[in-house]
């Protein structure tokens, strides 16, 4: 069981597996009918690495009954080329913090996340940070709507000194998927939307870590609407 306050990950990957094919019509149906056959469930996939008549599509899968079975099903089908088991992305990248915004406000973001990151990696947790420099109020809107769409995603930094307009549209909408919102203390109407506003930008990255990890001691259910 989770802690309070800790986003939780659910439907965790039992089996990931890379498999370079034949680059055709189809082939995609083929791999998925075998998974279904097999009853599991893909939480994630990927088409990678295309070029030369061939390109690498990437699964993860739960409610994996034989994944021995599967996997030689799997390397049976004639336009396989080849099949490769690995880790799933939980277990190298982890929870994904996201931070966007201007470039200089990025780096502190970053700066405070990456230092608190490494504390608790090295105490088996698994949090990775990407960031984007972006200027445009329609630019922002649309990037902050894609974190909703990118794996493993559960807080979005806003790092700037102005944001407002369709950005507050966009950050309502990704709240309602349950992605954590933290933004720096700025003009516009980011900060009134956001679901905690810190002001020391080295520091919203600290906090923004503390909100996914496991092994620190912070309820963001506490501290949802306040400003530091």
């Amino acid at each position: 069981m989770s802690k309070p306050g800790v986003l939780a990950d659910t439907d965790q990957p039992e089996l990931a597996f890379a498999v370079r094919v034949t680059d055709q019509p189809g082939v995609l149906h083929e791999l998925t009918g075998v998974i279904s056959r097999h009853g599991a469930n893909i939480g994630y996939v990927d088409i990678t690495d295309r070029g030369e008549g061939s390109s690498t599509t990437y699964f993860e899968l739960s409610a994996v009954g034989d994944a021995a079975a599967l996997l030689d099903d799997i390397r049976a089908l004639p336009r396989v080329l080849d099949v490769q088991q690995t880790q799933p992305f939980d277990r190298i990248f982890g929870k994904r913090i996201i931070v966007i915004g201007g470039g200089a406000q990025v780096g502190f973001v970053v700066m405070g996340a990456v230092s608190e990151a490494d504390r608790h990696n090295i105490r088996g947790e698994r949090i990775s940070v990407d960031t984007i420099p972006l200027v445009g109020e329609a630019e922002l809107a649309d990037a902050v709507r894609a974190v909703g769409r990118l794996p493993r995603a559960k807080v979005l930094v806003l790092a700037g000194s102005i944001m407002g307009g369709e950005i507050v549209a966009a950050v309502n909408e990704i709240r309602e998927q349950g992605i954590v919102v933290v933004s720096l203390n700025m003009a516009g109407g980011v900060p009134k939307v956001a679901d905690l506003v810190v002001s020391d930008p080295v520091q919203a990255g600290v906090m923004a870590v503390m909100i996914v990890a496991s092994t620190a001691k912070f309820d963001i259910t506490r501290q949802r609407g306040k400003a530091y």
